[in-house]
């Protein structure tokens, strides 16, 4: 039965409210600022909340950011892979890799892939956040590996994945430069000449 949207929420419905807005402005704040700039208190603003009610929602800040990287990573890689497109599993992986390497992509971070904004942080912050990434790279990177099973699987993917993410990366430290475009440019045309090879390699293995 649909709630009738005049009638008060309860206390549950509420918290699970604010609970998701939190969340997804934690989520906009790493994808811009990356894990360690952002404070709680940012994050409370972004969200027009008291400071005070965080800690009625997560036991840190940590807590939250790993959960939001999370969600960020599902968010945007599910999308892509969900939507790809095509008749061949080179034609999916292209239209994958046209989108991420976009200047759309570049120019959105806001919206967009979290890695390149929170890859040095990892690196720097460890736990939990480099347990999270790994788990859900693996998982992705799975999901990308089933499009590219006919050309190279898991392999193909993940390396696929690195040159996406570092291209994108590069792109976007550079933005506003006439080199920023040719990353993206140069990060797709070698991403096809990989696939080019395993699709060859494919073929090959096939004939008797």
């Amino acid at each position: 039965m649909k709630k009738d949207p005049k009638e008060p929420l309860s206390k549950a419905e509420r918290w699970e409210r604010t609970h998701a807005l939190i969340r997804l402005t934690a989520s906009r704040l790493l994808r811009t600022r990356g894990l360690r700039l952002p404070s709680v208190a940012d994050v409370m603003k972004g969200a027009e909340l008291t400071v005070g009610g965080f800690y009625g929602h997560w036991e840190s800040k940590e807590a939250l950011f790993e959960e939001a990287l999370r969600d960020a990573l599902r968010g945007n890689w599910v999308q892509l892979l969900e939507l790809a497109r095509g008749d061949t599993a080179k034609e999916r992986l292209q239209w994958i890799l046209r989108r991420y390497l976009s200047r759309s992509h570049r120019d959105t971070p806001e919206a967009g892939c979290p890695l390149p904004s929170t890859l040095s942080d990892i690196s720097v912050l460890g736990e939990p956040y480099r347990g999270a990434v790994s788990e859900e790279l693996e998982r992705l990177v799975a999901g990308l590996g089933q499009i590219a099973e006919p050309l190279g699987g898991k392999q193909l993917a993940l390396g696929l994945f690195a040159l996406m993410v570092g291209g994108l990366t590069l792109a976007r430290a550079t933005e506003g430069t006439p080199l920023s475009d040719s990353i993206l440019a140069a990060s797709r045309a070698f991403a096809l000449l990989a696939m080019e090879r395993a699709e060859q390699r494919a073929e090959q293995e096939e004939k008797p």
